[in-house]
């Protein structure tokens, strides 16, 4: 059938995340061509209707695209494979996004030492 659920149960979290990550752009996409057309006064029936029509022509699109089968293979193996990846610890995420800011921030001091240094020298040598 047409709107089978492929392999049902399997990569369910990925296949619903990525749904609804797909239906809300949609939906803002849909927001916006609904205040195109407000903006434009055609009328509230054409205001309405086209980009109501267009949110479920597209949700049909995204229910049949997560449930293709070479989609929904994908995104079942992804999950399955997040599932295998050992995760940092929240102590060891903290430490190194701190190591990462302080080398930047560094970084950035020496770079702009090293930027007015050299904008200093040549503006001497310059003159």
């Amino acid at each position: 059938m047409a709107f089978d659920i492929y392999k049902r149960g399997q990569g369910k979290y990925t296949r619903l995340c990525s749904a609804f990550g797909i239906a809300t752009i949609v939906g803002l996409g849909c927001l916006q061509l609904y205040k195109k057309l407000q903006a434009a006064d055609l009328g509230l029936w054409v205001e309405i209707m086209v980009p109501a029509g267009l949110f479920v022509a597209l949700g049909i699109l995204i229910f049949w695209l997560v449930n293709k089968p070479a989609i929904a293979d994908f995104m079942v193996v992804a999950e399955g494979e997040m599932k295998k990846v050992s995760w940092s610890s929240r102590k060891e995420i903290v430490v190194s996004t701190s190591i990462v800011i302080v080398v930047v921030i560094f970084m950035a001091v020496l770079l702009g030492v090293t930027d007015l240094s050299f904008q200093l020298f040549f503006s001497w040598l310059l003159r």
